[in-house]
C-alpha cells in the first residue's frame, strides 16, 4: 500500500502512557494506511493492549499526537501539555474505528440480534426498521444468522466472538482495532474467528490486530511491528519481517513462537 498523506488511517506520533507512575508506552509511533492489516506482537505486557486502548479514546494519553483520518484527536503543544479536542469531535472520531476486545463484551440479557442493535440505534439514532436488515446480513456473513434469537450463554466462545465481530461491523467503521480476539478461546474455535478476520482483510477493510498468533500475521497482515518493554523494537512487511528479523529481541520472541 504506497504511503500518501491522502490514504493514511492511523497516524500516531511518539505516544506515552504511564499507569501509576509506571510508564507503559515510551514513544509509540505508528502509521496505517487505507485496507492494510497491521499486526502487532510480542510478549505480554509490552503495551501492545494499552497502544489500542489509546487510539480509541479508551485509555488517554500523557504525551504525542493521534489522527485518525487525518483529523487530530489528540496533540502535544511546545510546553508539553497534551490536549484533546471537544468531546463531540471526539466522539466524531472514534466512530470510525470498531473495536472487539479478547472478552466479547457482549450483553447477556440481549439476544444476538439485538446486541446487534443497540448501539446503532442508541448511538447513532438509526431506526430499528432500517438496522434490522443490516444486523441479519451481517449475522450471515459471519455465519450465524441462525443464532439471532439465541442469548450469548447458549453461543461457545468463537460465536460470541463473531457476533462482536459483527456488532462492531454495524457501526459501520472505517478501521477495525482488535486487542487479542482469540486469546479466550479454545484452539479449536481459534480458527473460525481467524477465518472471518481473513475475509474482511481480502475485503480490504483497515485492520490493527493485536495478535499471538504468528500464521494469521504471517499470511494475512500487509505490516507487523514487535513491541516490547513499550517500544515498537522492529516492524515492516510481514514477508521481510518473519523471513529476515534483524533485532536479537525479535529472533528471540520469534523462536519461542514458530
Amino acid at each position: 500500500m504506497p504511503s500518501t498523506t491522502t490514504n493514511l488511517m492511523i497516524h500516531a506520533q511518539d505516544i506515552h502512557k504511564s499507569f501509576a507512575g509506571v510508564e507503559v508506552l515510551k514513544g509509540v509511533s505508528l502509521a496505517i494506511h487505507k485496507g492494510e492489516v497491521v499486526a502487532i506482537i510480542g510478549p505480554s505486557g509490552s503495551g501492545k493492549s494499552t497502544l489500542l486502548r489509546c487510539l480509541d479514546h479508551l485509555e488517554t494519553i500523557d504525551r504525542g499526537q493521534i489522527e485518525i483520518e487525518g483529523e487530530i484527536l489528540v496533540s502535544t503543544d511546545e510546553n508539553g501539555l497534551c490536549k484533546y479536542v471537544a468531546d463531540h469531535q471526539i466522539r466524531k472520531i472514534c466512530r470510525k474505528m470498531g473495536m472487539v476486545f479478547q472478552q466479547f463484551n457482549l450483553f447477556p440479557h440481549m439476544s444476538v440480534l439485538n446486541n446487534i442493535l443497540e448501539a446503532p440505534i442508541t448511538v447513532k439514532g438509526v431506526k430499528k426498521e432500517t438496522i434490522t436488515p443490516i444486523a441479519e446480513k451481517l449475522l450471515d456473513k459471519v455465519g450465524l444468522l441462525a443464532k439471532k434469537n439465541n442469548y450469548p450463554s447458549e453461543l461457545s466462545g468463537g460465536q460470541k466472538q463473531r457476533v462482536a465481530i459483527a456488532r462492531a461491523l454495524a457501526m459501520e467503521p472505517e478501521i477495525m482495532l482488535f486487542d487479542e480476539p482469540t486469546s479466550a478461546l479454545d484452539p479449536e474455535l481459534t480458527g473460525e474467528v481467524l477465518r472471518t478476520m481473513q475475509q474482511l482483510a481480502e475485503e480490504h477493510m483497515t485492520m490493527l490486530v493485536v495478535t499471538h498468533e504468528m500464521a494469521f500475521a504471517r499470511e494475512v497482515a500487509d505490516k507487523v511491528y514487535f513491541m516490547d518493554q513499550g517500544k515498537i523494537i522492529e516492524g515492516g512487511e510481514a514477508k521481510a519481517f518473519f523471513n529476515n528479523p534483524t533485532h536479537e529481541r525479535t529472533k528471540a520472541f520469534l523462536s519461542t513462537m514458530l
